[in-house]
């Protein structure tokens, strides 16, 4: 029998000794592997994590003491271990596991993560709760070393530091990678750190072989003497305790460091050392090729795929990224850590002197791109639906209210698969219309997609283009750097009695259900602002309406016809179709829309139900 088969709760592992635990590990990794091939997900991640997770839960007793994994893509050792290894089957499938802590999936996850930089906040938030009940128990942040380039992530630091009496530690899982390529002071800063050798050893045996009451001893020494090696570190001067950095695949070295790290009072910062990939070749050598792999065959590895027959969305921006970069010099592109999610990687390659990587950073970007404006600069801000909802202050106060010229490009829009509700961008519509000067878009196909990057390009002002995860119709796409006209729609089929009025990747299904309802099709292209003379004329000539969209419908694109037809004053049946209001877990993309009524045929059966006497 395996020693991973024995493992049902961390509570069994404790029970192994440790020398059993580096061929625990061995399996862990290997199952890990396979598991991934068979499903999806992401690979190098949890590889790296392997160690660094046994070692957490043997030391530490789960789940009365707490992890809080930042971000939650490198967990599933941690699933396993946690009594769901034979779940990982469904792993980010519909009614699977997910691929993200969930707190209503187990009472290991302490906290939902799937954003990064949140963990130091929620732990401290767990220790000071603690501390008012007088509980005990400890809370353990994993932080990746992506994850810290976020404001958040120095925010928590800066209010953990002033606590001296708190259960808390801080581990950085230092990858040199996020998910492309680290950037930054910080990351320099911490290859400085790491290349200061002889004072990490000294201090890694200090902290790691001394009994425990020698350990202050140590200390006052320690702060004697590292002063003579290199000054006190940056998170020392948060009020830290930093400790390594350590190689976090040792586990005789994280163990005892970790045991004795328990012991110490107050806020507790270790720096362990792993590598993306680790223990898989293939892995180690191209981690961005396999952060977030679908099915493989892992003997082989993963296999160029064919090129497709239709070009993604975000294919579609990266090439007219280029194509305008390369019409205009002012041009500017921002990613927040998402060069190859964003399709920028040919940019940056083309334009490095016009590329910007900021870090995991979003609300940072967003001012940055604003300034940027300010001195006539124009720049393209790729980022996901999901990840500008974290920016949404400086997206109102920084761009829109003094009205700069800054660009959305907003990838991943409404549901995106296995991902899951934490990715999906479904809200976008509605907190981008509510904000004065924004101009929003929602694409149907890919031609229409590049034709409304060009628009909101060249509209002096903020514009937001949202468009979705995965390919588009196929449609033939222009290679002119074509404007729409501002706020005009597009009447797609003529009809009777019922005007269907679709937004973005709505369209295509509209169009199909329309077929049998002889219904009359809008694609409405604009959210804001939004055609008030098709949505007159089409009431006019039509007894009822209907509005879809991949969106909430609360607030979003159907609510804004609502809007314009009591603005108008017009009285007509209308049927807002869009997401529910709740949020939509991980699963098929087709599924999920079909759950949802948003395919054709659910569309269709939503208005035969509504308007059955037409």
């Amino acid at each position: 029998m395996s020693l991973l088969s024995t493992i049902n709760s961390p509570a069994d592992l404790r029970q192994l000794n440790r020398a059993q635990l580096s061929a625990l590990a061995d399996e862990l990794r290997q199952y890990v592997i396979d598991s991934v091939s068979k499903t999806g997900g992401h690979l190098s991640s949890n590889l790296g994590t392997v160690e660094l997770t046994i070692a957490l839960h043997y030391v530490f007793n789960t789940p009365e003491d707490r992890l809080v994994w930042d971000v939650g893509h490198q967990t599933y050792p941690h699933k396993i271990l946690t009594g769901r290894r034979d779940q990982m089957h469904s792993l980010r499938q519909l009614d699977g596991i997910s691929g993200f802590p969930r707190r209503v999936e187990s009472e290991y996850d302490t906290f939902g993560t799937a954003h990064s930089s949140t963990s130091i906040s929620a732990a401290l938030g767990m220790a000071l709760a603690a501390r008012t009940k007088g509980e005990s128990r400890h809370a353990v942040a994993i932080i990746g070393d992506g994850s810290m380039t976020a404001g958040m992530a120095f925010e928590a630091l800066n209010n953990a530091g002033v606590y001296d009496d708190i259960n808390m530690l801080v581990v950085l899982n230092d990858n040199d990678m996020s998910i492309s390529p680290p950037v930054g002071a910080l990351n320099r800063y911490l290859a400085r750190l790491m290349s200061g050798k002889f004072y990490a050893a000294a201090r890694n045996v200090g902290k790691s072989v001394l009994p425990s009451p020698m350990l202050e001893l140590a200390r006052r020494f320690e702060e004697h003497a590292k002063g003579m090696i290199v000054p006190a570190t940056m998170f020392e001067e948060f009020g830290f305790n930093y400790i390594g950095p350590i190689d976090g695949h040792d586990l005789e070295s994280l163990i005892p460091t970790l045991q004795n790290i328990k012991n110490l009072k107050g806020p507790q910062f270790l720096h362990v050392v792993t590598k993306k990939g680790q223990g898989y070749k293939l892995a180690e050598a191209d981690p961005i090729l396999y952060h977030g792999p679908g099915k493989f065959n892992p003997a082989e590895g993963i296999k160029p795929a064919a090129a497709p027959a239709k070009k993604t969305y975000t294919q579609v921006f990266g090439d007219w990224l280029c194509d305008m970069a390369a019409a205009d010099d002012k041009l500017i592109g921002i990613t927040p850590a998402m060069r190859e999610g964003s399709g920028m990687v040919e940019f940056e390659q083309r334009f490095p002197k016009r590329y910007y990587d900021v870090g995991i950073a979003e609300q940072h970007s967003v001012t940055f791109a604003g300034g940027m404006a300010t001195e006539g600069m124009k720049p393209v801000v790729a980022i996901y639906s999901t990840f500008l909802q974290r920016a949404y202050d400086q997206l109102i106060h920084d761009v829109a209210l003094q009205n700069l010229d800054v660009t959305f490009a907003l990838d991943r829009a409404g549901l995106v698969g296995a991902d899951g509700a934490t990715h999906a961008g479904n809200y976008d519509l509605a907190y981008l219309r509510c904000i004065p000067n924004m101009v929003v878009m929602a694409a149907s196909d890919e031609n229409e997609c590049r034709q409304m990057l060009t628009t909101g390009y060249n509209y002096p002002g903020p514009a937001a283009i949202r468009y979705p995860r995965g390919a588009g119709i196929g449609a033939t796409i222009e290679t002119a750097l074509t404007e729409l006209p501002l706020g005009k729609a597009e009447l797609k089929r003529q009809g009777k009695k019922i005007a269907i009025l679709a937004f973005g990747s709505m369209v295509h299904p509209a169009l199909t259900a329309a077929e049998s309802l002889d219904a009359s099709v809008v694609n409405m292209r604009f959210i804001k602002p939004i055609d008030l003379d098709m949505i007159k004329e089409m009431a006019a000539s039509h007894e009822a309406l209907v509005t879809i969209e991949e969106g909430c419908v609360m607030g979003g694109a159907g609510s804004a016809v609502a809007e314009a037809l009591a603005a108008a004053n017009i009285s007509k049946p209308l049927l807002i179709l869009g997401l529910p209001d709740k949020f939509v877990d991980h699963g098929d993309p087709a599924l999920l829309l079909a759950q949802c009524g948003l395919n054709a045929e659910g569309i269709e059966a939503s208005i035969r139900q509504r308007f059955t006497t037409m």
